[in-house]
């Protein structure tokens, strides 16, 4: 018997700011279904560098919530990259198995339809007279390149990719991100909800006793005083170091807006540290057009759960991405400068050393999370200052899912996704 209000609406309309969300919010698998429809498949999505694609006709998969998304360069140039669903149109099989691959067409495996690079269909046997094969192309999904990585977007009245192109281009310039690849790229697979993840990553109150290599040359917990002298300290020198003093702050988003989430925010390393490494020492060639070290780094974001963290010699990209309702994946992309031979230039161990453990850390950590907020009597306990950030994330979680939340009913009693 139904008893009044969705408990999910309820939790939304009950939670307080400064406080973590209810349980419930984590381990419904309706409220999952429609952050899928609500959030991501409107949102724009990285999903590869340039430089995993460097040839016409290779290709990379993207997965997501059941989706499986072919990327996949269509012509000689970087801005000739394309995305297709990895459904074939006849009976809906995949059509391709890889992660990573290359391809003259696409040819379906089941019954031999075969796609072209740009996802038009090409040959159909034994179909009857007038069958129209311009109608039966593999699905487009909107794909942008920008300073080298690629995005995607699911909806087609997705917000103007180029509310994020315009405000990142000039801050990220001098990284020369087109001009990296990859050096290492791993997926941490999590088993939590997404929103934990996320959350995990947007707050540093727990990097004191969780990350001890991190903190040593990294954190916020030192006096208000001294953190505004070193600011003040790294953005004199950027100029200097052929950095900007860009500061932008238009994250989590909604309205016309909405998926194309952007920060860019210089800080300051702690003792002196140059890099994310071991003993903070310069790690790979400086990257773009950037001359010397400023004694800072920067975090950005692009798009909702994109995150990245910039230093002069090296940048990562995380991205957290929900693969089920309790499955969420984080990968990690280390990019250096195109021009860095490892074993010359860099050491891959090194490389990778400080952000590796402190993921394996937060893995952990997330996992252990997911298991309390699980328990029937786990209520929401008040944040502390320092998880401000995360806070300003549930905000806009709430008030997001908030005027949808009812529609969780329909897709609980087996409705189709909206």
């Amino acid at each position: 018997m139904n008893s009044g209000k969705d408990p999910v609406l309820v939790a939304l309309q009950n939670w307080r700011s400064g406080h973590g969300l209810p349980g419930l919010l984590y381990h419904d698998a309706a409220l999952y279904e429609r952050e899928v429809q609500r959030i991501f498949f409107r949102s724009w999505l990285y999903v590869g560098h340039q430089s995993q694609l460097p040839q016409r006709g290779d290709y990379l998969l993207f997965e997501i919530a059941g989706e499986s998304v072919i990327v996949v360069r269509q012509g000689e140039s970087a801005g000739q990259i394309g995305a297709m669903l990895n459904v074939c149109r006849h009976r809906g099989s995949k059509l391709c198995d890889a992660a990573t691959g290359h391809e003259a067409r696409f040819v379906c495996r089941y019954h031999g339809w075969t796609y072209g690079l740009d996802g038009a269909l090409r040959g159909a046997s034994h179909m009857p007279e007038g069958f129209d094969r311009s109608r039966h192309s593999l699905r487009q999904l909107q794909c942008r390149v920008f300073a080298g990585l690629i995005f995607i977007n699911f909806a087609a009245d997705a917000a103007p990719f180029e509310l994020l192109r315009d405000d990142m281009a000039a801050p990220l310039a001098p990284y020369g991100l087109e001009h990296t690849r990859i050096a290492h790229r791993q997926n941490y697979p999590i088993t939590s909800n997404w929103k934990l993840a996320v959350e995990n990553y947007c707050e540093c109150y727990h990097c004191g006793p969780a990350h001890p290599e991190y903190s040593v040359g990294h954190g916020r917990a030192i006096p208000k005083p001294e953190w505004d002298h070193l600011m003040h300290e790294i953005l004199a020198r950027a100029p200097q170091m052929g950095l900007t003093q860009h500061h932008i702050r238009r994250m989590w988003l909604d309205a016309g807006a909405f998926g194309v989430d952007r920060s860019f925010e210089r800080y300051p390393l702690l003792r002196g540290h140059q890099s994310g490494s071991r003993d903070g020492a310069r790690l790979a060639p400086f990257l773009g057009s950037i001359t010397g070290f400023d004694g800072g780094a920067t975090d950005f974001q692009l798009g909702p759960t994109t995150f990245g963290l910039a230093y002069c010699d090296h940048v990562l990209l995380y991205r957290f991405t929900p693969r089920g309702l309790r499955d969420t994946d984080c990968e990690i992309t280390w990019l250096v400068n195109e021009s860095a031979v490892e074993g010359r230039d860099y050491e891959r161990e090194q490389l990778i050393w400080l952000w590796h453990v402190t993921t394996l850390a937060d893995k952990s950590i997330i996992e252990r999370n997911q298991a309390g907020v699980d328990s029937r009597y786990y209520e929401p306990g008040p944040l502390s200052p320092m998880e401000d950030f995360a806070n300003h994330y549930l905000r806009w979680y709430v008030a997001t899912m908030s005027d949808t939340a009812g529609q969780t009913e329909r897709l609980r009693s087996g409705g189709q996704h909206a």
